[in-house]
């Protein structure tokens, strides 16, 4: 580009990691995209000039796997807080969840998916970050489908189902169907995976033998239960040759199904949370039901295979699942009455940079590979996701040798407690930028509301 030129911004002489590479570069920013990279003395001048040495530069996390304000009477979060809380982790971009006729509970079965699609753009108005959705399906009738190809042209091009026995859970037949509609459309389907007779049965066994503390929550959602529900459905999507994307992986025994499927990522493909790569069940014990998420969190020999799994490809992609409840809600005498859900938005980049680099000895490539350019592409975000020219300048500079302990009280987010209260990471956020104007800084906000915009995404190509 012309030397001569004035950018906006450059980022100088940091560590950048892009593309399975880590190499010295300098970074110039204009007009909220990324113009050149190369030596500092090599790029035009910048209204302002940012010194990353000795830290790295890495595109901003694209979390596809995070739930905000979706249930009012008892969920906390709303996007202006939850955002805040992205931006201030090294999220840049999100895909939240459209649920039809609006939010989760729903009341007006009149208004459609194209109305809860219009519903959450509204609600993400005051975003720090850029934002996406994907549209749920739970309501079995030919209407449902016939609004998938409205919701494309929206820019929504996956949609979710439950395999499971939550109320808007989904029966195989209507999976099958939808699996059928989707392929057709060339979109992804996700699924969350937990056989609902088997979870419904063990709840009730357990409710009858009153084994209601914690601890207990994870017999009533068994792995092998992920892993008989991940079996239908990644059968079903070969069948059928729909794009699928497992999400929330949480044990060796689903994993295993994943990878059993797989012949390369052009048909199946899947996700795993931070929580399940660092934490294991003997949290229950520590911190009761707040991190009661579904599935449960696992144990020491899932953790382990979940990072095989990571590291061999065949789960490409560790978001958060992130969720809010008003503290009221998750303190609760027997487990069965709390919801399901944590917040961890604000701290997924340094846990699992802090447990995949600093302790399983992962390469940044690979982390970048795993919490930014793999969810661009999976779910066609293609200005996100990497830093070459023409690239959005989703940017964070991440300090990978300070050192911090997580406290809740430090939570932007509307969340009253973390999941990792107390615990010690090395490796910090000191930066985010979102499509070049510097949001967070030195774990301050100084973005504004609305600085972030609804993205419409493209239908993905796996077949690279």
């Amino acid at each position: 580009m012309n030397k001569n030129k004035i950018v906006d911004v450059v980022i100088a002489n940091g560590d950048v990691v892009s593309k399975g590479k880590r190499y010295k570069s300098s970074i110039a920013i204009n007009d909220g995209t990324i113009v050149a990279l190369g030596d500092k003395s090599s790029l035009p001048d910048a209204e302002r000039i940012v010194d990353a040495t000795g830290k790295i530069v890495m595109p901003g996390v694209v979390d596809p796997h995070v739930h905000i304000d979706e249930v009012p009477e008892n969920r906390a979060g709303t996007y202006e807080n939850e955002t805040q809380a992205a931006a201030l982790g090294g999220v840049t971009s999100i895909i939240d969840f459209a649920w039809q006729g609006g939010d989760r509970r729903i009341i007006d079965n009149d208004k459609t998916l194209i109305d809860g699609i219009q519903h959450k753009i509204e609600k993400g108005r005051d975003s720090y970050v850029d934002f996406s959705v994907h549209g749920v399906l739970h309501r079995e009738n030919g209407k449902t489908l016939d609004d998938l190809s409205s919701a494309i042209d929206m820019g929504v091009t996956s949609f979710k189902m439950f395999m499971s026995n939550y109320p808007v859970g989904v029966t195989n037949g209507f999976v099958h169907r939808a699996f059928e509609r989707i392929a057709e459309l060339d979109a992804v389907a996700a699924v969350h995976t937990e056989d609902p007779s088997v979870c419904d049965e063990l709840t009730a066994k357990m409710k009858r033998q009153d084994r209601s503390t914690p601890d207990q929550y994870p017999r009533s959602r068994p792995d092998y239960s992920e892993a008989i529900a991940a079996e239908d459905a990644v059968q079903m999507a070969r069948e059928l040759g729909v794009k699928y994307y497992g999400v929330h992986t949480s044990c060796k025994k689903a994993a295993e199904v994943i990878s059993s499927k797989q012949e390369d990522q052009s048909l199946i493909r899947a996700e795993t949370c931070t929580h399940y790569t660092r934490l294991t069940e003997d949290i229950y014990d520590k911190l009761g039901t707040f991190p009661q998420i579904a599935p449960p969190i696992r144990t020491e020999t899932d953790v382990d295979a979940i990072f095989t799994h990571l590291k061999d490809g065949s789960l490409s992609v560790v978001s958060t699942d992130h969720s809010v409840y008003h503290k009221e809600y998750k303190e609760v005498e027997q487990w069965w009455d709390s919801p399901f859900g944590a917040n961890s938005i604000q701290t997924s980049l340094p846990i699992f940079h802090d447990e995949a680099i600093n302790k399983r000895n992962f390469t940044y490539p690979k982390l970048v590979e795993l919490m930014c350019t793999n969810p661009a592409d999976t779910f066609g975000l293609s200005k996100k996701g990497s830093l070459e020219p023409g690239k959005d300048a989703d940017i964070v500079i991440f300090d990978p040798s300070k050192k911090y302990t997580v406290r809740s009280d430090n939570n932007a987010s509307n969340s009253e407690f973390s999941i990792y209260e107390g615990q010690e990471v090395k490796g910090s956020v000191d930066k985010t930028f979102v499509r070049g104007d510097l949001v967070a800084d030195s774990g301050q906000i100084v973005g504004e509301p609305g600085g972030g915009k609804f993205i419409e995404r493209e239908l993905p190509d796996w077949s690279c």
